[in-house]
């Protein structure tokens, strides 16, 4: 698209003061679009707020997601702002305990499918009036390869990323006749802290070393390496441009094509 063709998307991303989800927002601010984060991470808030765009092309809050009130009110906020927005990308997760069923306790569960799952409905559909109102737009959910695949151990986090797949399948028929494209990302192991609590864990209960693990979890991946925050970034600004203007309902792994996950 030439720079004179250019224009300013609003994009509304959770989860989006670290991790992924910062990198997926500054890929956004680097190609000039505004960008409306939301995370329960009062730090990185701050750190945020530091930028030099914000209040100019970043906005940020504090909300908790899994917090239906805390997101309605949000997006009431978002709506005195805003006509409409372009995009929503989902991105609230996390990783769940590991053990097997019997030892996992009611409120693991709860807690795993509350944040992973029902963040994306009280997300969505506080967010499904302004897409309409700009006649169009992007909706992207964070799944996961483990929403492919059965991952024992890890059966609470796997539930929810299986879950966001029929969600966004759905969702992908209900709103396509409002010209709304709904998509979901299955990042493979993604480098960085998070895979490495994953690793600790679960090492420790297999009672196997994290090295072994780790090296086991790259050879279940047939280009034997973790992906980089920055590969899930890129997939998410393809699928919130126009050249992705027919993609639709499509589940897009970037995980350097997972063979297996036990």
């Amino acid at each position: 698209m030439s720079k004179s063709n250019f224009v300013i998307k609003n994009i509304v991303i959770s989860a989006s003061a670290d991790g992924i989800g910062w990198c997926i927002a500054s890929f956004f601010i680097e190609q000039g679009h505004t960008v409306f984060l939301s995370d329960i991470n009062q730090q990185k808030i701050n750190e945020i707020k530091k930028h030099p765009l914000f209040n100019k092309r970043i906005f940020i809050e504090n909300i908790n997601a899994s917090d239906p009130v805390s997101v309605k009110k949000y997006f009431e906020s978002l709506t005195n702002k805003l006509s409409s927005i372009d995009a929503l990308i989902n991105n609230v997760g996390i990783a769940g305990p590991t053990g097997v069923m019997e030892d996992l306790s009611i409120d693991d569960w709860k807690q795993t499918i509350d944040i992973n799952l029902n963040s994306h409905f009280y997300f969505t559909k506080f967010a499904i009036p302004l897409l309409k109102k700009n006649q169009g737009g992007s909706i992207i959910n964070l799944s996961s390869t483990a929403g492919l695949f059965g991952f024992p151990l890890r059966t609470p986090y796997a539930a929810s990323k299986w879950a966001i797949i029929g969600v966004t399948k759905s969702l992908a028929m209900e709103l396509g006749k409002f010209n709304i494209r709904v998509n979901a990302i299955c990042p493979g192991s993604v480098s960085g802290d998070r895979i490495d609590r994953v690793i600790a864990a679960k090492a420790s209960s297999l009672g196997i070393s994290e090295r072994e693990l780790r090296e086991d979890f790259e050879g279940m991946v047939s280009l034997k390496t973790f992906v980089d925050k920055e590969d899930i970034a890129n997939m998410a600004t393809f699928l919130v441009s126009e050249e992705a203007k027919k993609v639709s309902g499509q589940i897009m792994t970037v995980d350097g094509h997972t063979e297996r996950m036990d």
